[in-house]
């Protein structure tokens, strides 16, 4: 009856300890990742600042220029769709 009693004894003694060294523990880590979160945030805002100094005429030149680039491409392919529905009628006339 006294392992039993020493069992139960043990046990919560176990358990006390665990739960303040675990408490410990997540509190440390806890804090440690709040600091890197706080560092990303950081980092995030100055990105953001730094995206926010273009000039509204340099994006507008840039949009300009990708809508450009954009139907050159769509001009491209029109051509090959048509030279590739030639040969298709040539072969089928053939």
């Amino acid at each position: 009856m006294s392992e039993k009693d020493n069992f139960g004894g043990g046990f919560l003694l176990g358990t006390i300890i665990g739960g303040v060294v675990g408490g410990i523990i997540g509190t440390v880590i806890a804090n440690k990742n709040n600091k890197k979160s706080e560092n990303w945030e950081e980092e995030i805002n100055l990105k953001n600042s730094q995206y926010s100094n273009f000039d509204s005429e340099k994006i507008e030149h840039s949009r300009m220029s990708l809508e450009e680039k954009i139907n050159q491409l769509n001009n491209a392919i029109d051509d090959v769709k048509v030279s590739l529905m030639k040969n298709s009628e040539k072969e089928i006339i053939d």
